[in-house]
């Protein structure tokens, strides 16, 4: 079985059917870590701002707010395959909601850092949110 993840940068994939259907992994949520591909997937778009994340491209990085809706963020599941990816030998892959069910294939990504910030909870509470700087190639 090939393991590799083969994704073409600027190409828009149907996430369920595409991603999922292929490689597995969770079908929600903006992290999925497939148990039988040595990858991580990650998704942004403009949805999750009303839930406090905030990502963008700034300087050549992309900062992606980790998972978590309410409460601080924890350095668990999806946010530490984020930072310990290099370590498990997984590749992060970045995609981006082009509308409902439909990704564009921005690249693959690397963890650079991360930080933690003060933003609002889906309930519009403070809390601690990790934010991941991870550089992109494209």
């Amino acid at each position: 079985m090939n393991t590799e993840a083969d994704f073409e940068p600027g190409k828009v994939y149907n996430r369920r059917q595409d991603i999922h259907g292929k490689y597995g992994g969770q079908r929600q949520g903006g992290i999925s870590t497939p148990a039988q591909f040595p990858v991580v997937l990650i998704f942004t778009g403009e949805s999750g701002e009303e839930y406090g994340y905030h990502d963008e491209y700034r300087n050549g990085h992309f900062f992606y707010t980790g998972e978590g809706q309410t409460g601080d963020m924890k350095m668990l599941r999806g946010n530490r395959a984020i930072r310990d990816h290099v370590r498990d030998g997984k590749t992060l892959h970045l995609f981006k909601y082009v509308k409902p069910g439909l990704v564009r294939y921005i690249g693959e990504a690397e963890y650079q850092g991360h930080s933690e910030k003060q933003r609002p909870d889906k309930d519009g509470k403070n809390r601690q949110v990790i934010v991941f700087d991870l550089s992109v190639e494209d």
